[in-house]
């Protein structure tokens, strides 16, 4: 029997015993924190460093041992694909990624890719077959922190970014996205956004305190809030801290801080449903007693409405200029990332929910506050997230933790979701 799979149909659900090996799970986890370790028990595997290649060739050796079939395109994502039943019928993609924050967790990202490939190692150890394929996949550079924008390979993906553009994004020293990728050995052959699906499913942790808070198992994603990153380079004048009058000087690094307090303003008073701040900023000369004369920073700010998006932005970039003319300053602001709002496809989102009900666990409707590849894979597919508590809501920092239980059951849901798209094959 080939239980009936239409993304807009009723169809029959896998039965409430399936579950995945949590044990397992978890020492994957703990296996791949071993590589690019942090300073304080966290991780620092930044995309496409000999960290990140080191990480890529464990989960590689993974999936050849699960039996996938690894393909890799020229932004370097990867994609291991378990064969359906139904040749003619399209896969259903999950996945998430490798790469971390300078001083980031163990599990934002990871945990999305090795649910995944937990979730066909339990296919594999209960001889359960699907009729569509099912493609474990590790985004590249989902976190730009090195290469901005963030979600860059799945925007290459989706069409919103072109591969030329990527391949020209450069770090902090001055290297290109295009030349790391070739130096270490991750540039695959396969045209990226080629690959149809028929479905996206994420893991993820939360990234917040609410899941944590409300003592929930599972966060069902129906959202995910819009974003827009905008890089501001400030030019003032280069001048001894001690010697140059105050009435006399262009100090740039005046004008940021203004800023970052305007934005905070701006940010309070959208509320409810909107943050700003400032967490990059780099000093030009950086010495102690010379006034910057250039302050390159990056304010970030995000809503799940559009036209607050929208609204903030427009004001934060007004009233910059307003505050740098007042002070002599140079304002030159560029949108270095951004996606709108997202709604999740409701299919799939039902199929989660009902997952974390069929199993006992519990839960609740959540918006994404932070952007994922599936806000990009959502352009493309029906697309959503599973959710995870994560302790204190603590994310993008070496302190993130979670417990094997919050692991095993965001996994189990996500097993069960896939599973019931994938149509398991009696």
């Amino acid at each position: 029997m080939i239980l009936v799979n239409r993304l807009e149909g009723k169809m029959n659900a896998p039965g409430e015993n399936l579950r995945i090996d949590g044990a397992r799970l978890w020492a994957s986890l703990m296996e791949m924190a071993e590589i690019g370790p942090g300073v304080a028990g966290g991780n620092n595997r930044q995309t496409l460093t000999d960290a990140d290649a080191e990480g890529r060739a464990l989960f590689a050796r993974w999936c050849d041992e699960a039996g996938l079939a690894l393909g890799v395109d020229a932004m370097g994502t990867m994609f291991a694909t378990r064969a359906g039943e139904d040749p003619d019928a399209l896969p259903v993609y999950v996945g998430s990624h490798l790469d971390t924050q300078p001083t980031g967790g163990r599990y934002d990202g990871v945990l999305g890719v090795l649910g995944a490939l937990e979730a066909v190692r339990s296919m594999n150890d209960l001889g359960i077959r699907t009729r569509h394929p099912v493609v474990v996949t590790n985004w590249t550079n989902e976190e730009g922190a090195r290469f901005a924008p963030a979600m860059l390979a799945s925007g290459v993906f989706a069409g919103v970014m072109d591969l030329d553009y990527a391949y020209g994004r450069a770090d902090l020293d001055g290297r290109t996205f295009g030349e790391e990728l070739e130096r270490i050995g991750w540039k695959g052959d396969e045209e990226v956004g080629a690959r149809r699906m028929h479905a996206y499913f994420e893991l993820h942790i939360e990234q917040g305190p609410i899941l944590e808070a409300e003592r929930k198992d599972i966060g069902v994603v129906t959202h995910c809030q819009g974003l827009w990153w905008l890089e501001f380079t400030l030019t003032g004048k280069e001048a001894h801290t001690g010697s140059t009058p105050m009435p006399l000087r262009v100090n740039a690094g005046l004008a940021m801080a203004r800023i970052m307090a305007m934005v905070q303003t701006v940010a309070m008073e959208a509320q409810p449903d909107a943050v700003g701040g400032v967490g990059q900023v780099k000093f030009s000369p950086n010495s102690r007693n010379v006034l910057p004369g250039k302050v390159v920073f990056t304010v970030d700010i995000r809503s799940p409405d559009q036209a607050k998006l929208d609204g903030m932005r427009a004001r934060i970039e007004r009233e910059a200029l307003a505050i740098c003319e007042a002070l002599g300053v140079g304002c030159a602001v560029e949108p270095v990332g951004h996606f709108d709002p997202v709604t999740f496809a409701p299919q799939l989102v039902a199929r989660v929910r009902a997952a974390a009900e069929r199993l006992g666990y519990g839960h609740r409707d959540i918006i994404s506050g932070a952007g994922h590849d599936a806000c990009w894979a959502a352009k493309v597919a029906p697309a959503t997230m599973v959710f995870c508590p994560c302790v204190d809501g603590l994310s993008h920092n070496e302190a993130e933790e979670i417990t094997p239980d919050w692991a095993e059951k965001g996994a189990n849901v996500l097993f069960h979701a896939v599973l019931e798209t994938a149509g398991v094959v009696e």
